[in-house]
């Protein structure tokens, strides 16, 4: 008896030092094909096999529109590959939306949970489940040991997590104490920009901040749907296509419209 319970503890040493590595066991990066953002981590891209976090400011906690938004078309090449499962607390999801965006919504599961509580444990089976390559909970917040649950879900079977801070129902919002994600973004929409000729609006834009990056370094950015991308779905390349570094401020310039005379 003494063997196994050897072999149980290695095995949870195992898991404990993954965990603690970050999940560096865990292979594959998604990378968004620009160097000014791969270049902020430390593989070439967004980690996967694992769990990031997606936050918003203002009255926006309560709708999670540009965070959700963003999340599903950094997501969308890997809902190409399996099932994704959306995680919701109030049944509000416009899946016509996300195929506007380019996101699979055949490949798209969504199951409406009762509290924070079971949203977390349904995200934390869904990223354990043969299939699931991506998994969108709406959560108020994640602690620390809700945040290690789910990473050790991420592990098993290399599914990655996008975890979008939201607040349903309004009311005080509640502070984690300390984050286990890989990455945190801090995302607001953004003013479009027609192309040039054109009049009406041009592809969805969001400012973007990533505010923790383990491993890697933070940044922030103004960053668009690739056209390509949502018209025809293209493989091969990343639905998100960064307009400008924030930092730099050398934002694409505008183009004047000019009215009917």
């Amino acid at each position: 008896m003494s063997g196994f319970r050897e072999a149980g503890l290695l095995a949870l040493k195992a898991k404990i030092a993954a965990l603690e590595a970050g999940g560096r066991g865990v292979s594959g990066v998604l990378p968004f094909g620009d160097a000014r953002l791969d270049d902020a981590f430390i593989k070439g891209g967004l980690p996967l096999g694992q769990w990031h976090e997606f936050v918003s400011g203002g009255m926006e906690v309560e709708t999670c529109a540009a965070p959700a938004a963003f999340a599903a078309l950094m997501a969308a090449p890997l809902a190409r590959r399996g099932e994704a499962v959306w995680i919701l607390r109030r049944d509000d999801l416009f899946a016509p939306g996300l195929v506007g965006l380019g996101f699979p919504a055949d490949k798209l599961i969504q199951v409406c949970a009762r509290d924070e509580a079971e949203a977390l444990a349904v995200a934390e089976d869904a990223l354990a489940t043969e299939g699931v390559s991506a998994v969108f909970a709406e959560v108020e917040a994640v602690d620390l040991t809700a945040g290690r649950r789910l990473q050790l879900a991420c592990e098993t079977r290399g599914a990655t997590g996008f975890i979008l801070r939201r607040r349903p129902y309004g009311g005080a919002d509640r502070q984690a104490t300390g984050t286990a994600a890989a990455t945190r973004w801090r995302v607001s929409s953004a003013p479009s920009q027609p192309e040039p000729g054109m009049l009406g609006l041009g592809a969805p834009r969001w400012t973007v901040q990533l505010e923790r990056c383990r491993a890697g370094r933070p940044g922030a950015w103004l960053m668009e749907a690739a056209a390509a991308y949502t018209c025809e779905a293209k493989h091969g390349t990343h639905p998100l296509r960064l307009v400008a570094p924030l930092g730099d401020r050398h934002l694409a310039p505008t183009t004047p419209l000019r009215l009917a005379g």
